[in-house]
């Protein structure tokens, strides 16, 4: 069993040391940037189509609105005339466009407080967009000088071992030798 289980921890080890030698932050940051801007695009789409559905209720709204005035004028004048039948007709005809009026209201303001949300949903992502960019760019940066940095490591190391010094002692006995000569 502790075979195994070493085996396991051995593979998941090197399988992890290989995932992170191949992680590219660069890439990794523009994916999430794209990601980003991509939800961006889809609640501005939301957003508009919010927008175009609050117009057509407020035509809706006017319209009935309008012919609540409509009846209610009716209803006036049937009893200005003394027609008291056609004035509860008007009076009935009113009513019900009233309560089709508040009911479309409530509809209205129901959409009103989405849109107004989508906007600030909006308004913050854009600015995480922002901050997003301009992490990217210090990351970026910060990536490439430590890459910089391991590179000129590797070169000091490789210039410090012993490979390079015994290189240098046969070249300085090889001069010896011809200058004994």
């Amino acid at each position: 069993m502790g075979i195994f289980t070493r085996f396991k921890d051995i593979v998941a080890s090197n399988m992890s040391s290989m995932l992170d030698k191949a992680e590219d932050p660069e890439k990794l940051i523009k994916l999430m940037i794209r990601e980003m801007e991509d939800t961006l695009i889809e609640i501005k789409s939301s957003c508009a189509n919010a927008i175009a559905n609050q117009k057509k209720v407020q035509r809706l709204l006017d319209d009935i609105q309008e012919k609540e005035n409509f009846w209610a004028n009716k209803a006036e004048l049937a009893v200005a005339k003394g027609k008291d039948a056609l004035a509860r007709q008007a009076l009935q005809e009113k009513r019900r466009y009233t309560q089709k009026t508040e009911a479309v209201e409530i509809e209205l303001t129901e959409l009103n407080m989405i849109i107004e949300q989508y906007r600030d949903d909006i308004c913050e992502l854009e600015n995480k967009l922002k901050s997003a960019r301009e992490k990217q760019r210090l990351l970026v940066q910060r990536h490439i000088r430590a890459n910089g940095k391991k590179r000129a490591q590797e070169e000091i190391r490789r210039a410090g071992s012993t490979e390079i010094m015994l290189k240098f002692e046969e070249l300085e006995n090889h001069i010896e030798r011809m200058e004994a000569e």
